[in-house]
């Protein structure tokens, strides 16, 4: 396998001795360049069986300044619970405090000692509450730094069909995988095998998982983590086993400690030729995305075997399954998984958005115009917006035409109930006018809610286009220098549902911020769910600005044609006069923020407009 190019020293990669970082001034492009090289050794070196050279990279890896101050952008500005504190109440937010923390990472973490995580708690389907670990700011971002250097190893060994959690790798794939598998009237996979793990991310053993670690060099600062014990409600519990989640490490872990569950339940794959990659006949094929779990098999007989195999596989790594959710089903009666439901229709296979999974939906959308009650117009667009183009970026890769128009007829009834509740005494003429008509020019839908004030308007679902989701190669990896023709390729198929302003000036600009070189969206791991959808869209919002900029102007005289283009918000304020420094965008960009327009919409009409 070919080693990347430009490979780092010690002496480049841990940056100059005595040098006072100015956060601001930090070339991200160089450093993610660096901490890509450094991974892509790491990978190269494990595939090839080489331990020594890979434990010798991960040292390298563990005190890279450009790993250092990655791993603090990630948990002070890229995830979302970067404004959440730990048990000692702090967070990051500052640049100057970003880069003392770089330093202290690079320099002055080795006596470190990890703190207890706080323990909160989340709603989750059932009305059952999930136990999230909340780690200080400064385990976070140590557990970035070791997770750098961890993943690549694993990544060059996991399994072709594990999706959880990994980078290039999403929901949308293990789905694709399932259609793929099971797919056609001739298909021999009709059994499904819906396996849940009781409490997965706080069972895990933890000297196994450390067995599984290895010599990694920052072993030892993981199994601290693993012991650091939880804060719960004031009082200190300390953990035993598990690894609690909502810890940057945990993902990561989890992966490791159910890699070779494919391999345990019988999955056998053909090695040479045309079909190399693909399941032998007569095996079954696992789908895994992190602690979910489906195996589809050829009888009722053969998915109690899998069963029975994974079962005696998980005892020594403490897990086991929920018996009360492990089902054997047949798929023409339908299985839920991941939010979808995957159900053959006289020998023809759909994948719909689970009934579940419309069911909250609904509820969400009813609660928050409940609670917009006495907010203005503008108001619902801000709230409601985000959540709908974020279910519909999740949904958008399976039949879901059906359930978009059912949603919308849904929110258009909450809008009108919520004009009629906030002007009680005016008739459904005036509220016609006043809130409905053609706000979308590229709709011929004169039943839009919008702000007559803003021209801005509410989102439809089923103005999201339907697309087939590409599946990722087998055992394909961004970490995988042979692989880079193969990244960059997928990475220019997709289009992010963005609004059409900057959809464009992000085609325009092949993806980058002018201002620094960089990439304007990181788009190696998608959003998992429908609310990092959504929480992914709003940040969007904050991390991009719309700048305009004159062509040609020379001093004294009128400049020439106006031009916009897509920077980040962070370059944008490092600019003389920060965020003001051009002139501002015309009133149709202006008005128009992101968010407020439908995905995916060009200068020409869509199909279905």
């Amino acid at each position: 396998m070919p080693e990347p190019m430009g490979k780092l020293g010690a002496a480049e990669a841990n940056g100059p001795e005595g040098d006072v970082l100015d956060w601001d001034a930090v070339e991200w492009r160089r450093a993610e360049d660096d901490v890509r090289r450094l991974r892509q050794r790491i990978f190269t070196a494990s595939r090839a069986g080489d331990l020594k050279k890979v434990r010798s990279l991960q040292k390298l890896m563990l005190r890279s300044r450009a790993n250092a101050l990655l791993s603090v952008r990630r948990v002070t500005e890229v995830n979302a619970g970067r404004k959440t504190a730990g048990v000692d109440g702090r967070i990051v937010l500052a640049g100057w405090e970003k880069a003392d923390m770089a330093a202290w990472l690079q320099h002055g973490a080795a006596a470190w000692k990890p703190r207890p995580a706080k323990r909160v708690f989340i709603p989750k389907k059932g009305g059952k509450l999930r136990g999230l670990g909340i780690p200080v700011i400064a385990d976070r971002a140590l557990q970035a730094l070791a997770s750098g250097a961890l993943e690549p190893e694993w990544e060059a060994r996991f399994e072709s069909r594990s999706y959880g959690f990994r980078p290039g790798r999403s929901c949308q794939d293990a789905m694709q995988a399932i259609f793929v598998t099971a797919r056609g009237k001739t298909c021999k996979r009709v059994w499904a095998l819906d396996a849940d793990l009781a409490a997965a991310f706080d069972r895990i053993d933890h000297d196994h998982l450390l067995g599984q670690l290895g010599l990694f060099p920052a072993r030892g600062l993981v199994a601290a983590w693993l012991k650091a014990g939880v804060i719960d409600r004031g009082h200190f519990a300390p953990t035993e086993q598990g690894s609690p989640q909502g810890g940057v490490i945990s993902p990561v872990l989890m992966n490791v400690a159910l890699h070779g569950m494919e391999r345990a339940a019988g999955v056998r794959y053909i090695a040479t030729g045309s079909n190399a990659g693909t399941a032998r006949p007569g095996s079954p094929v696992l789908i895994r995305y992190a602690d979910d779990v489906l195996a589809l098999c050829h009888s009722r007989e053969q998915a109690g075997q899998v069963k029975a195999r994974l079962a005696a596989w998980l005892a020594p790594r403490g897990l086991a399954f929920n018996e009360d959710k492990t089902r054997v089903v047949h798929l023409d009666d339908g299985v839920d998984f991941l939010g979808f439901n995957v159900r053959r229709y006289r020998g023809k296979l759909l994948i719909k958005p689970s009934k579940a999974a419309v069911k909250r939906i609904r509820a969400r959308l009813s609660a928050e115009m409940k609670a917009l009650r006495g907010h203005d117009a503008q108001m619902v667009l801000i709230r409601l917006n985000p959540i709908i183009r974020g279910w519909a970026a999740y949904y958008r890769h399976c039949v879901s035409a059906r359930v978009f128009n059912e949603l919308d007829w849904h929110v258009w009834k909450l809008a009108w109930k919520w004009a009629n509740w906030t002007h009680p005494h005016k008739g459904k003429r005036w509220i016609v006018s006043r809130y409905f008509g053609a706000f979308n020019p590229a709709r011929g839908d004169h039943w839009v809610f919008g702000d007559r004030d803003s021209g801005a308007y509410l989102l439809k679902f089923s103005w999201t286009k339907i697309t087939r989701h590409t599946l990722v190669k087998g055992w394909a990896s961004p970490d995988d220098p042979a692989q880079a023709s193969y990244w960059a390729a997928r990475r220019r198929r997709g289009n992010p549902p963005l609004d059409p302003a900057r959809l464009r000036l992000l085609q325009r600009q092949r993806g980058r911020c002018p201002l620094c070189g960089d990439l304007l969206l990181h788009a190696d791991q998608e959003p998992q769910h429908p609310s990092e959808w959504e929480q992914w869209i709003k940040a969007i919002r904050v991390a991009t600005r719309h700048q305009a900029i004159t062509l040609g102007a020379a001093p004294g005289k009128p400049g020439g044609p106006v031009v916009y283009r897509l920077t980040h918000a962070h370059c944008a304020r490092r600019q003389p006069g920060g965020a003001s420094s051009g002139t501002s965008a015309p009133a149709a960009l202006a008005r128009t923020p992101a968010g407020l327009l439908e995905p995916g919409a060009s200068k020409r009409r869509t199909p279905g407009s």
